[in-house]
């Protein structure tokens, strides 16, 4: 079917940003797909005295009935309809259609109905403004003496405790004795490895955070007086030389830490201005799509805590459509800001930089030898392009 033919079809607008598709298929398209349907059913159909495959097309009709011959044809005839008929219409289209024959019949027009999902239009307020308001109360990253001295006593804290822990194992028991707690231990921890999604530099987690609560008992221990000798039993030998030295590098690695930090929970803020105050209807496929990425991504973080996800939700005592139910607002408002950057993008003509997308693609197939390059090549653009649109709005 050419474009051109393709506009006879009826394409109607239907709520929750989705089109329904209604047309007829001249019996000629189903014709050429004919021979190919033959072969195709040949090869379950089994006969004495023909080998597999190869039974004459009279005889597979007789097995398998004439409707079975056309619907075949039918589905492979709309195979090549529906994407002339997206193209035709110029539809953006999400996901996969639902198509339904609603009249078949030899030598006469097939009749079909299709219903699929649609990029959605998105209205978005001044974008730049919001950005600009954000940007006045922007957090700053710079370390202080007393983050330091509070990250000095967490660790000589945790030192302390480990060193209190392997005092009672050695009195009670096995130190290697596993501990009752550490099934829920890890399953505390493996929920706050959730399912992330790199747009921008922007992160969502599904789940609320989990904040491990400190032993009142732990907090109350004394601490030991920060000496050069101690320091250098906290790391690795020769990493700490004395106690000018450990702090120095303590402020650094928290600079790195509390830069990153912030500079994440700022971008969270710009854009959480905008997607609040941006009007756009949600197709259902997306935020499917975003549990399902959430639910592939706990998983994996369960896997390597050594955990099942039916062993974790019989933990939280939760089923797996109560914790999708749960991950839903999370699920909107990802798929909602990934609409909004690339409308953002779109407005803006900002574009993934050629040169380090050629870069970033040939680095990933490097250790992705299997991977299919245009869609790594699809991904490292989007990446890219989010990182240009929200260094765009930092910059406003």
């Amino acid at each position: 079917m050419t474009e051109e033919e393709s506009k006879n079809i009826t394409v109607t607008p239907q709520t929750g940003s989705t089109v329904s598709i209604e047309g007829e298929v001249p019996f000629a398209y189903l014709e050429a797909h004919r021979t190919a349907a033959v072969k195709h059913l040949a090869k379950h159909i089994k006969l004495d005295g023909f080998r597999e495959g190869h039974v004459p097309e009279k005889m597979l009709i007789e097995r398998v009935g004439e409707m079975a011959l056309l619907t075949e044809m039918a589905e492979r005839a709309l195979r090549d309809v529906y994407p002339a008929v997206v193209k035709g219409h110029e539809l953006d289209v999400i996901g996969y259609p639902e198509i339904t024959i609603t009249k078949i019949a030899k030598n006469n027009p097939l009749g079909f109905k299709a219903k699929v999902a649609v990029v959605p239009p998105v209205m978005l307020p001044d974008y730049k403004a919001i950005a600009k308001e954000k940007n006045l109360g922007r957090e700053s990253d710079e370390v202080t003496d007393t983050e330091v001295e509070e990250q000095i006593k967490d660790i000589l804290r945790q030192k302390v405790a480990y060193e209190r822990l392997q005092a009672k194992a050695t009195i009670g028991g096995s130190p290697d004795a596993p501990s009752e707690a550490s099934g829920e231990e890890g399953a505390k921890k493996a929920e706050t490895e959730v399912a992330k999604k790199d747009m921008g530099g922007v992160t969502e987690l599904p789940t609320p955070e989990t904040v491990a609560e400190k032993d009142d008992e732990e907090k109350e221990l004394p601490l030991p007086v920060l000496t050069d000798a101690l320091v250098k039993e906290l790391g690795k030998p020769g990493q700490f030389e004395n106690v000018a030295d450990f702090k120095a590098k303590m402020k650094e690695h928290l600079g790195i830490q509390k830069k990153q930090d912030v500079a994440a929970k700022h971008r969270a803020i710009i854009t959480d201005g905008i997607i609040e105050q941006t009007t756009v209807e949600l197709p259902q496929v997306m935020i499917d799509a975003e549990i399902n990425q959430m639910l592939a991504q706990m998983t994996e973080d369960l896997t390597r805590a050594n955990l099942t996800m039916d062993g974790y939700l019989s933990h939280i005592k939760k089923t797996k459509d109560e914790l999708k139910a749960e991950w839903t607002p999370a699920a909107e408002k990802r798929a909602k800001l990934q609409l909004v950057l690339n409308e953002i993008a779109e407005k803006e003509d900002i574009h993934a930089d050629a040169e380090k997308v050629n870069h970033e693609v040939a680095h990933l197939l490097e250790h992705y030898k299997d991977a299919d390059k245009e869609r790594v090549r699809i991904y490292v653009e989007s990446v890219l392009r989010n990182e240009a649109v929200m260094s765009m709005l930092e910059a406003s």
